[in-house]
């Protein structure tokens, strides 16, 4: 008989969340209340996010119903956009660069679990973003994964591998399918 995964094993006591059980519960609340909510000042929403760790630039657009895991785990560049609905599950940490945008509903996973394995363990890794990256509407991008200088993940698609500088990509998994250029105005 072959082998079955058996969730009550499951055990994550070894998953470190990088802050105490108080620091989450606040932090649960105040992004239920400022980001996961209608709320519209983006000021503010850096100011929340640095107290709790964060490193945030200058002039980040943080649009309503975003949700952050974990804003310790969090470093934002300059002159990024983050819209309506995205996801940062970042149980690791997460590293956007400057001209970032993640359009709606995108979602940034640091997770997963080791299907192989009959305690079916978390597996977590970080996600970078570089300078001018593009991750296009209802996207996802992997745990281990670096999006390399202005490449774009268009809609809907997965990106499980690295993506090369100045390319798009689409599907899922993420395939190139074309080289990016950029008409300077």
């Amino acid at each position: 008989m072959k082998p079955t995964v058996d969730l009550s094993h499951y055990n994550n006591q070894s998953y470190q969340t990088g802050a105490s059980a108080f620091k989450r519960m606040l932090w649960y609340l105040v992004n239920a209340i400022f980001f996961k909510s209608s709320f519209h000042a983006y000021g503010l929403k850096v100011v929340l996010l640095k107290l709790f760790g964060a490193e945030i630039g200058i002039d980040v657009i943080i649009k309503p119903h975003v949700n952050i895991k974990y804003p310790w785990h969090l470093v934002v560049g300059n002159h990024v956009w983050i819209g309506e609905n995205v996801w940062i599950d970042n149980l690791d940490k997460v590293q956007i660069g400057n001209h970032v945008c993640i359009s709606q509903g995108a979602m940034l996973l640091c997770g997963n679990h080791n299907y192989a394995s009959t305690q079916f363990e978390l597996i977590t890794g970080k996600i970078i973003l570089e300078d001018g990256v593009w991750i296009g509407a209802k996207a996802m991008v992997c745990l281990n994964v670096i999006c390399h200088s202005h490449s774009v993940l268009s809609v809907m698609s997965v990106a499980n591998k690295d993506l090369q500088a100045y390319t798009i990509y689409k599907g899922n998994p993420a395939e190139p399918i074309k080289e990016r250029t950029i008409e300077s105005t």
